[in-house]
């Protein structure tokens, strides 16, 4: 009978005396079992072991209680199981529901396979949320192992892992694995597969990879190959409908342009500062580069910038055969419109106080020049605003589902916004899904309830990764509510990458879904909302998107003195 109990303490330590403890022996008729068992939780016959770092049972068979934490297919706990019984199938997947790709998809692989055919290494696949980029990149996966041979298929997922993870598995289940040894893991356990081989590498949301600072970087160079000569790396399949802001921030294509450009990709790389390598390499080719504080930025000439971006778009778009694929959405784009809001007097009020505050402290934070002090009162600024603003977007949340719509709210900071409108809906009589907070929801679970109509409101923090559409086929078969779904941002994003990953949550699989940016009317919130609306479909452009809305944000917010990841982090 299973026991799981809360541990008090964390659950895993590493010293050296404990790395250096053996793997349990199998003995006679018996192997070793994968278990993933949540952290802080324990239990019975299931032991934690640092060596492989997961929990391990010992037996010929796997008893009941147990069964429930095994790994499913294409896992990492899969993974490393089969490491461990290398003499010992895998049981095979249970086929679910077969997926009959579209023909955009077969012609996504098509294009996938015929660059890896020529010699290259990389691919772009850059189509509209909800054109079918994961059929696509699986297909093309396979084609490309087939081509060259390989075994294994590497898959990186962006969170949250609750839905990503068993998404791929089953859209791979459903297609089929070709015999090939698929692991689909997330950009935060890169670290677990760092010393394996792989044949392809999939990069879902390949916009994560912006930053070259980050561990995460770090690791992603070495899984993928990215410093190796072009013919000693596997082949990357990088996939996102929002690549970056900048040409700078498009790093992880270096590799790529490299190639196309006849170069050896060291010239484009370099692992003490891949960031600075990358923005010299831009800037030899003729890409606008300045130099200023905070490091290489993008040029603020608005000619410059468009050849730019035709620049580094051709570099990919125009090789032979094309290193890339856009597809606009067949639906159309996402209709997107300001919502502005009449504050009561009390709430103006409230309004241009904190208003007031704001413009002092981000005085004093620039006289001292003090990045985390301006970035801090950014921050507050933006979470009163909008908690000043809560009531008004619950009353129109309701009027909505009133109007049998079923609604995705879209928040950024959950005490102020996400936890005061559930409270409200919920007081109202509504049912809310809740994805945000981490570990706070079963976010699966959630998702359903929305899909299934239990739910008519989601709110969620996510920007990627998730499907809220109408009418989706769901992992049991069952199809997702039709009512039409309209999306809220209760707070403008001022990233048009995470705005328009939002938009294509609702947006997709020929579903229109219309979205509206809510602001406080006669504010700077106001002049803010304008610039996202026009903005956020200047994020989908394929590479390096338009980032003068960012620009124009900063100034209207007296932030222009902040570097930009200030307003587009959390």
């Amino acid at each position: 009978m299973a026991v799981a109990r809360r541990r008090s303490a964390p659950a895993r330590r590493r010293g050296s005396g404990a790395s250096a403890r053996p793997l349990p022996e199998a003995g006679p008729g018996e192997r070793l079992w994968v278990l993933d068992v949540p952290y802080g939780v324990q239990v019975d016959g299931a032991s934690w072991h640092p060596a492989v770092r997961t929990h391990l049972h010992v037996g010929r068979s796997l008893p009941a209680h147990l069964a429930p934490y095994a790994p499913g297919p294409h896992t990492l706990g899969r993974f490393v199981e089969r490491q461990l019984n290398p003499d010992e199938p895998p049981p095979a997947p249970v086929m679910g529901e077969e997926l009959e790709p579209r023909r955009l998809q077969f012609e996504a692989a098509d294009a996938i396979a015929e660059r890896a055919a020529a010699g290259a290494r990389m691919f772009l696949l850059a189509d509209e949320p909800g054109v079918g980029k994961t059929i696509s990149a699986v297909l093309g996966a396979s084609a490309v192992a087939d081509l060259r041979g390989a075994r294994r298929v590497l898959v990186v997922a962006d969170r949250p892992a609750a839905i990503t993870i068993g998404h791929w598995c089953r859209t791979i289940t459903a297609l089929g694995d070709d015999g090939l040894e698929w692991v689909v893991i997330t950009w935060d356990r890169l670290d677990k597969v760092a010393d394996h081989t792989w044949g392809v590498v999939i990069a879902d949301e390949a916009h994560a990879l912006r930053r070259t600072s980050t561990k995460r970087w770090k690791q992603w160079v070495e899984v993928s190959g990215h410093a190796r000569p072009h013919d000693a790396a596997p082949f990357v399949i990088a996939t996102t409908a929002t690549p970056g802001h900048t040409p700078l921030e498009l790093p992880y294509l270096a590799p790529a342009y490299a190639q196309v450009l006849g170069e050896p990709v060291r010239e484009w790389t370099s692992t003490k500062d891949a960031g600075a390598s990358f923005a010299s390499a831009l800037e030899r080719h003729g890409v606008g580069v300045e130099r200023g504080r905070y490091g290489a930025t993008w040029t603020t000439d608005p000619e410059r910038r468009a050849e730019d971006l035709a620049a580094v778009r051709g570099w990919l778009a125009d090789s032979e055969p094309p290193a890339m694929l856009h597809r606009a959405a067949p639906w159309g784009p996402v209709p997107i419109s300001g919502m502005p809001v009449t504050l009561s007097p009390a709430e103006r009020a409230a309004y241009d106080a904190e208003w007031g505050e704001f413009c002092r402290e981000m005085e004093i934070a620039r006289r001292g020049r003090s990045v985390a002090k301006g970035r801090a009162a950014l921050l507050r600024f933006r979470q009163k605003a909008g908690l000043i603003r809560v009531d008004s977007t619950v009353a129109w949340i309701a009027q909505q589902v009133q109007a049998e719509r079923q609604v995705a709210c879209s928040v950024e900071f959950v005490t102020t916004a996400a936890d005061p409108i559930v409270d409200r809906l919920r007081d109202a009589g509504l049912g809310v899904a809740t994805i945000y907070g981490r570990d706070r929801f079963d976010v699966e679970a959630e998702r359903l309830r929305f899909q299934t109509g239990e739910a008519p409101v989601c709110v969620f923090t996510t920007v990627a990764s998730i499907s809220l559409h109408a009418g989706e086929t769901l992992a049991d078969g069952r199809q997702a509510s039709t009512e039409p779904r309209v999306g809220v941002f209760h707070q403008a994003r001022f990233s048009g990458i995470a705005g328009r990953q939002v938009t294509g949550r609702t947006h997709r699989d020929h579903q229109v879904s219309p979205w509206h940016i809510a602001y406080a009317e006669g504010t700077v919130e106001e002049q803010v909302g304008r610039v996202m609306v026009e903005r956020i479909a200047a994020a989908s452009d394929t590479v390096g998107s338009d980032t003068a809305g960012l620009v124009d944000v900063a100034a209207l917010l007296g932030a222009d003195w902040l570097p930009a990841a200030a307003l587009t982090e959390g």
